[in-house]
């Protein structure tokens, strides 16, 4: 993460910000904030802006209410914020499909990066390969190996396309240059539930709520997509143990972006608001808990940040000719 962080640092982005009257300064906020989610009410994304956002209720005095305006893998919700004012009154909590949505539909009527106005990273979130249990792969080389024995032959779920899952096999197909077969699902649970069953191979599913599935032998860990093995899975491997270095740069970030030319004094209260809730003790372990990890930031480091994703993601999608319609 300190390589990750250095590198935005570096990178940068220089955002429109400008300076507010001491008179405005003070009075931000004075009413309550929407915190948009493009996805639905009780899934981990959801789960996570809500948390911050009670926290970050009790630093600026003011209610942060999460809204939730699904569809279209958050492209809604994030066209929504993109046309609000920069006023400070209305943020996302932008994911993967900040970036995913505007390269593979570049008409969709914003830019991920000129369009919005950074605040802060919040968290990642690793992903685990999984296969049912009475599947013959015991090990993620096994499946690449059925994979190159017979082309689309093995099949992988997700949440629907574009999605992490979808976008963490495709890079897999792509570094073991093996064909496999994208079925998409409305949502996670869906696709686990066909590959508990056996009906789909495999699939990258996040590090949330899947321990009892595990625990109850219904599913085999294969890799994880941290850089390091995760605690809660040590028998796992590293994507990097078994062959794929560098997986680790693709984890899905989580981080409060708002519409473009936010002030920088209110971007600063935010970012503030938003780096003493991740501190918090409590914050962490239900973070932990969902299967994330903290990674507060600075506006300027996400700035980078989100630069990056933008051209990890393009190269990813580029490489395995990923389309809106896959």
């Amino acid at each position: 993460m300190k390589r990750r962080t250095a590198l935005a640092a570096s990178i940068g982005l220089a955002s429109p910000w400008h300076a507010l009257p001491a008179a405005a300064q003070g009075a931000y906020p004075n009413r309550s904030i929407r915190l948009v989610v493009g996805f639905a009410a009780g899934g981990p994304t959801d789960v996570i802006a809500r948390i911050i956002a009670q926290d970050m209720s009790g630093s600026l005095g003011r209610p942060v209410v999460v809204e939730n305006r699904t569809g279209a893998n958050a492209l809604i919700a994030t066209q929504f914020v993109a046309r609000e004012a920069p006023d400070g009154y209305t943020i996302l909590l932008a994911t993967l499909s900040h970036s995913v949505n505007a390269i593979l539909m570049p008409d969709n009527s914003y830019k991920p990066l000129e369009d919005f106005t950074p605040i802060g990273l919040v968290a990642l979130l690793p992903l685990i390969a999984v296969t049912g249990s009475g599947t013959p792969y015991n090990t993620l080389p096994e499946l690449v190996a059925a994979a190159a024995a017979s082309p689309d032959g093995i099949t992988y779920g997700s949440a629907g396309n574009g999605g992490s899952a979808h976008l963490a096999a495709a890079l897999l197909a792509t570094r073991s240059g093996t064909r496999m077969t994208h079925v998409p699902f409305r949502g996670n649970g869906p696709a686990l539930s066909e590959v508990i069953a056996g009906r789909v191979s495999f699939m990258f599913y996040p590090m949330i709520g899947i321990q009892e599935y595990v625990a109850r032998g219904q599913l085999r860990p294969l890799a994880v997509s941290t850089a390091e093995r995760s605690p809660d899975y040590p028998g796992v491997p590293t994507m990097r143990e078994i062959g794929y270095p560098g997986f680790e740069d693709y984890i899905q970030g989580l981080g409060l972006v708002g519409p473009a030319h936010m002030p920088q004094a209110i971007v600063a209260k935010l970012n503030d608001a938003l780096r003493a809730s991740l501190a918090r003790p409590e914050t962490m372990e239900r973070i932990r808990g969902l299967g994330g990890s903290v990674s507060a930031s600075s506006p300027t480091d996400y700035a980078g940040f989100l630069r990056q994703d933008l051209e990890r993601w393009r190269r990813v999608i580029e490489a395995a000719e990923i389309t809106a319609r896959d």
